[in-house]
C-alpha cells in the first residue's frame, strides 16, 4: 500500500510508482471519480483540441526545456 500526505494546502505528491503505472508526466491532466467512499484515479485522455504534439516526447528532456523556455 502506498501513502502521501496533504500539505496545509490540501495538497500531495503523486507516489512515483502511481505516476510510472499511469503513464503520467508533468502537466498531465487526472481523474477522480468517487466511488462509494472510495476515489479512483486515473490519466485523463486527450481531448479533440488538445495539443497534437504533446504526445511527441524526442525533445522533453529537462536540457530541451531550458533550452527552449523563452521561445
Amino acid at each position: 500500500m502506498l501513502t502521501s500526505k496533504l500539505t496545509s494546502k490540501s495538497q500531495t505528491t503523486i507516489p512515483q510508482p502511481v505516476r510510472a503505472a499511469l503513464g503520467l508526466r508533468p502537466g498531465d491532466e487526472i481523474l477522480y471519480r468517487i466511488d462509494d467512499g472510495q476515489v479512483i484515479l486515473a490519466k485523463a485522455r486527450a481531448v479533440q483540441g488538445d495539443d497534437p504534439f504533446k504526445t511527441f516526447d524526442e525533445w522533453d528532456s529537462e536540457a530541451d526545456r531550458q533550452a527552449y523556455a523563452d521561445l
